[in-house]
């Protein structure tokens, strides 16, 4: 038996709840997750977890074991990459949950950089604009922008942004730029339904001037995706982050109008699953896209990327 692996196992099965969440988490087969606790309890002559109809819960035994196993490993990822950092970098897998649009836009093109600098590593980028379960998926850390819902989360802040209003020049030439805020009543908008604000926004004056406005339109989408192919296609003005429409707004095709008013920013986090420490791969990661992201906001009086 390969102890490591065992307590590798095993800890995978404690945070996943099930064998079968922690064989899709590990990738391997429900049988192998089966066989590997079975010798460990053998091993250590204890048993170490409990079935139940919620799911598998560790013993008085098990949760002691999980505990040192768990602080074991983390000694175990740091001693390997305190080698391997001098070398040829991080190995094995690291899954990366990222919103759709953020993904493609900011993460996956700036990835190779990371993967050359660590040749032995493979990164799963797990992309979905829902907030998955991160232990359920086996994810090691997700990049998630706005407010976290659950204050229970492992989180470090990446950067914090803004929010804009932006329209194409050719639905503004067709309808017009608002003015003030109150001028968006006279706008369609393309409302992502999922974000915080959805159609109700407060805006912000420098000279201390605050406006609530509700905006409307017959748009509504539930992911960036589709609020982007929107405002591409001239169906309306929206309230979006800056990364949303970075590419455009740099190339003209996309303006921001009411600059002189601001709206409630938004951070982008880094969560990792609750429960366990980051992993030495989830750090670096991090700290890869830390470097991406935070000299773009700091070189930007405007407040850089954003949700």
């Amino acid at each position: 038996m390969d102890r490591l692996a065992a307590m590798e196992t095993f800890i995978a099965v404690v945070e996943a709840g099930s064998f079968s969440a922690a064989a899709r988490r590990l990738q391997i087969g429900q049988p192998a997750v089966s066989k590997s606790i079975a010798q460990l309890e053998e091993h250590l002559n204890a048993r170490l977890l409990l079935r139940s109809t919620r799911g598998l819960t560790p013993t008085d035994a098990g949760q002691r074991f999980y505990e040192h196993a768990r602080l074991a490993i983390e000694e175990a990822d740091r001693a390997e990459y305190s080698v391997r950092k001098s070398s040829d970098g991080l190995s094995g897998r690291l899954r990366v949950g990222a919103a759709v649009t953020f993904a493609r836009l900011h993460v996956i093109p700036a990835l190779g950089a990371f993967l050359d600098q660590h040749p032995k590593l493979d990164v799963e980028i797990v992309m979905d604009d829902r907030p998955i379960d991160l232990l359920e998926e086996g994810v090691d850390v997700a990049l998630r922008m706005g407010r976290l819902d659950d204050s229970g989360m492992t989180a470090r802040r990446i950067v914090s942004g803004r929010r804009l209003v932006v329209g194409t020049s050719e639905y503004f030439a067709r309808y017009g730029e608002p003015r003030t805020p109150a001028d968006l009543s006279q706008h369609g908008a393309v409302v992502h339904a999922m974000r915080s604000g959805g159609e109700s926004w407060a805006f912000g004056h420098a000279d201390g001037t605050e406006a609530a406005v509700t905006v409307s339109g017959r748009m509504r989408v539930s992911a960036a995706e589709g609020m982007r192919a929107a405002v591409l296609a001239h169906m309306g003005l929206a309230i979006a982050s800056e990364w949303m429409f970075a590419p455009e707004l740099a190339d003209g095709s996309v303006r921001a109008v009411l600059t002189d008013w601001t709206l409630p920013g938004v951070d982008v986090w880094a969560v990792f699953p609750s429960g366990r420490m980051a992993t030495t791969k989830a750090r670096a990661f991090v700290t890869f896209v830390e470097s991406l992201f935070v000299p773009k906001a700091n070189a930007s009086s405007d407040g850089g990327l954003a949700d």
